[in-house]
């Protein structure tokens, strides 16, 4: 497992390197001589629902807008998402999916039907994005696209007849509606998730009764030879194993991949979350301590998908994930907006880790959620736009996208506060598509400077070079004020001597260093 940080300035991080205590050490082993399976790059992946201000402000506002824009797409959204190479991005939800007719969101925008979002608000759908807005945007910012089907309130015909709407490069009345409605070109549908949450908000269903839908919704996914979805069946809930065990035992023929959704509550208590902002290091700690079960998820569904899958053919798509606070204050409580500190870094950073350790199974994920809602990436408010700690993350690892993974065998003590016990320093490795070989190192004691030592075997290399994302506070964030208060820098604390890297980390920290 591993972990993470961020940060505001060099003197921020010379002040915490410099600081008086206790210092950590550390010992590691990376053996680039036995390299693994390859980190896929959705594993990446970002997930947009339409919640809150996550599509409406945060991604679209509309030709008409004076918040600058690409043809109704936020000009500062899509330029950022595009520097971070997000590889998918799935929609319309989550939860809003098995309420979502796809006709809905076709045709001109003035005569789309005004819906109520029931599930997030109450609020008015206006349709205004739909299938086309979110495909063009998809082409736009050059990522691959996940659509999520309607199994809950919709019909196999309807899901059947999206994807010809979508796929088809025929004359059919389907596909010459797509034509009418702007886009003769067929689109490329990459993946297709059969439902969402279906044990929940997607229909309250049994595993039993699921699995046969999910076996009569999936026939109707069809698209033309080379332009066929990977098929993903919606998965469990955190650690509903029996969930998984149904449906692999019923249907893992029929499936290419299959969901796994799991949020990090720090307090484990669903009513009473806590806030993003304002905690103290117990709950950082009881944060970690949360982030790292993860760990423990993702074995076991692995092991049971190895009981009927042994040559792992079924990927394991953790399609929402991330952590999940009460509201910040004086907001609306079904548009889930909460604020982005150091502490989610840490937890994004920590999660990476462990999808690049079960790169195997593990090939596709999405965080919830992509813009102004949850554990996001970017937070507008009107015309003004903040990148967060957790983009910053996702920027330093931008490296491991498509790496292969190589083991790194790590020797860290515990950093403990009360009851709550994590390793202190995690750390990641793998070989880019660049050639280079790229460690990530996590420090996540939010008092203490932490030196490793690694020893290279199967890798001879002079310098280490990378960056550094930290802050003077666990709750250092970005606010639309100052927006520049995390946000990564030159990292000078790392030497080779023969084959050993040593490095110095700053207190609640992420380092990414490249090898040469």
């Amino acid at each position: 497992m591993l972990k993470h940080a961020l940060m505001g300035g060099v003197a921020a991080v010379l002040l915490s390197v410099g600081a008086a205590g206790a210092q950590t050490k550390v010992g590691a082993t990376l053996r680039a001589d036995q390299p693994g399976a390859v980190i896929q790059p959705e594993v990446y992946g970002q997930f947009a629902e339409h919640l809150g201000r996550g599509i409406y402000e945060g991604v679209w506002v509309g030709e008409d807008s004076p918040i600058p824009n690409i043809k109704g797409y936020r000009k500062d959204v899509v330029e950022a998402l595009k520097a971070l190479k997000v590889p998918v991005v799935r929609w319309p939800g989550g939860c809003f999916a098995d309420d979502y007719h796809w006709r809905d969101g076709i045709g001109p925008r003035d005569k789309r039907p005004v819906r109520v979002n029931v599930l997030w608000g109450g609020v008015e759908e206006p349709n205004s994005f739909g299938t086309h807005e979110f495909m063009d945007f998809a082409e736009l910012i050059g990522t691959k696209t996940y659509l999520a089907g309607n199994v809950g309130a919709g019909t196999p015909q309807e899901m059947g007849q999206w994807l010809e709407y979508l796929t088809s490069d025929t004359k059919s009345t389907i596909a010459n509606e797509r034509r009418a409605n702007g886009r003769d070109k067929p689109w490329k549908v990459d993946f297709f998730g059969v439902g969402n949450e279906n044990w929940g908000c997607g229909g309250q269903m049994t595993a039993e009764h699921y699995t046969n839908l999910y076996r009569n919704f999936a026939e109707f996914v069809r698209a033309p030879r080379g332009n066929r979805p990977v098929k993903v069946a919606s998965g469990a809930n955190a650690q509903d194993y029996n969930w998984t065990e149904v449906l692999m035992k019923g249907a893992a023929k029929n499936m290419n991949a299959l969901s796994l959704h799991y949020y990090v509550i720090p307090t484990g208590d669903w009513g009473k979350k806590g806030s993003a902002t304002v905690f103290d290091e117990q709950a950082w700690g009881d944060t970690l301590v949360q982030a790292e079960k993860m760990e423990e998820l993702v074995s076991k569904h692995s092991a049971i998908m190895d009981k009927y899958d042994p040559d792992k053919k079924v990927g394991l798509y953790v399609d929402e994930w991330g952590v999940w606070y009460d509201v910040e204050p004086g907001t609306e409580p079904g548009f889930l907006y909460q604020q982005n500190t150091m502490r989610d870094a840490m937890v994004a950073a920590t999660t990476l880790n462990i999808f690049h350790k079960h790169a195997d199974r593990v090939r596709l994920a999405a965080i919830a959620q992509m813009v102004n809602v949850l554990q996001a990436m970017i937070l507008t408010d009107k015309d003004k736009m903040v990148l967060t700690p957790t983009y910053w993350v996702f920027d330093l690892y931008k490296p491991f996208q498509g790496a292969t993974f190589l083991p790194l065998e790590i020797d860290a003590p515990q950093y403990t506060i009360g009851k709550s016990s994590v390793p202190a320093v995690t750390a990641t490795a793998g070989k880019g598509t660049d050639g280079l070989v790229h460690l990530a190192l996590t420090n996540v004691d939010p008092n203490k400077t932490a030196t490793i030592s690694v020893k290279l075997t199967g890798l001879s290399a002079k310098t280490a070079k990378g960056r550094v994302l930290t802050g003077p506070e666990m709750s250092s964030r970005n606010t639309f004020e100052k927006p520049d208060a995390v946000k990564p820098v030159e990292f000078k604390g790392a030497t080779i001597k023969g084959d050993v890297l040593t490095a110095t980390l700053p207190a609640k920290s992420v380092v990414v260093l490249d090898l040469n």
